[in-house]
């Protein structure tokens, strides 16, 4: 169940995805309101198929935020799309994609802060953003540091 919420990686990463997740206050949705037209799915190995984040709907040209305090580390384009990518310190680091006029490279960023803007391109359907989360380097469910993952609740698996 813990790889399906953050994907594989070793455990000491698992274990420093989780601790702080709670703890961590002040995210926030980078589109508003948000509505989740693509899943996170964890992929069973570090190259097998998945999808490292979430997609948000997000029509072309919506102003999309930065989900917390950091530094635009990188934005351009990365395979044909507009891509900005925001370093929040303490291995975090969240991506954005597709995206058009992005803001500059060095800018630093307070959650809630327009960042880009909804671009064109890339793997997410048409009037949708990809967001992504990184977390030393392991991808990791968007959902946990924004405080709306469901805890998990075991249930008996077997009657007689």
């Amino acid at each position: 169940m813990l790889g399906a919420l953050i994907g594989p990686a070793s455990a000491a990463a698992q274990a420093s995805v989780l601790a702080p997740a709670e703890a961590r206050t002040g995210w926030v949705w980078p589109v508003t309101p948000p509505r989740i037209t693509a899943p996170y799915a964890a992929p069973a190995h570090e190259y097998g198929p998945g999808h490292r984040g979430i997609d948000l709907a997000a029509p072309l040209g919506t102003p999309l935020s930065s989900p917390a305090a950091g530094v635009i580390a990188f934005a351009g384009s990365v395979a044909g799309r507009g891509v900005v990518t925001i370093d929040h310190g303490d291995g975090y680091v969240t991506t954005l994609e597709p995206v058009s006029d992005a803001a500059a490279i060095g800018r630093e960023v307070e959650a809630g802060d327009v960042v880009a803007r909804a671009g064109t391109g890339g793997h997410a359907a048409p009037g949708s953003v990809h967001f992504g989360v990184r977390k030393d380097g392991a991808y990791i469910n968007p959902m946990l540091l924004l405080g709306t993952l469901p805890r998990a609740v075991l249930l008996p698996c077997c009657e007689g």
